[in-house]
């Protein structure tokens, strides 16, 4: 097959294609949650503080933006680690994150309980929500000074709190299962 120096437009149709496909391959894997880091700060009691990468994909956003609140859950467990039966869980627990949309002021809201804080773009808002910062966990009395504890954290789309028709096309459809893996760190206090 021989080339010649003339602008095949075929030729620069594939590339494209290829660019786009590349592209939407990318984007694909950059959307989800990822936990960046996490770790526990000591006073008189161990507060977490981590820090999440969240890149919601088109159907969430789309959703949101149609009135949809998403519901997020980030799971904590604290467990002490031995060698000769099986781990000791000291702490199981889950913080609940709530993001919207108001058409009517064309804001995003994220509450967590009664509190709440208003942001004029979804990045500022989903930036928030990826910190989650002095979260207190247990008392320093409670961990035993030596021994090898084990945290492991993780956030997710709870799904069993979309409106029902939402829930019926989450479970045919895998853009709603937006998690994290699980993020594990070892400490001794």
């Amino acid at each position: 097959m021989r080339f010649s120096r003339k602008n095949d437009p075929m030729l620069f149709k594939q590339i494209a294609l290829l660019l786009a496909a590349f592209l939407l391959c990318f984007s694909a894997l950059a959307d989800g949650i990822r936990v960046k880091s996490a770790e526990f700060a000591a006073n008189d009691d161990y507060r977490l503080n981590a820090y999440f990468e969240i890149n919601l994909n088109p159907t969430l956003e789309d959703a949101l933006k149609k009135g949809v609140p998403l519901n997020f859950v980030t799971e904590f467990e604290l467990t002490r680690v031995r060698w000769y039966w099986f781990d000791e869980k000291i702490v199981d627990t889950s913080w609940h994150t709530k993001l919207s949309y108001n058409a009517l002021t064309q804001q995003y809201r994220l509450s967590s309980g009664t509190l709440y804080q208003n942001f004029d773009n979804l990045s500022d808002a989903v930036n928030v929500m990826g910190s989650l910062l002095h979260r207190q966990v247990i008392n320093r009395s409670a961990l035993k000074s030596g021994g090898t504890y084990r945290g492991k954290l993780r956030m997710s789309l709870d799904i069993s709190l979309l409106p029902k028709p939402f829930q019926i096309d989450a479970l045919a459809s895998s853009d709603w299962n937006f998690s994290s893996d699980w993020f594990q760190w070892d400490f001794v206090p």
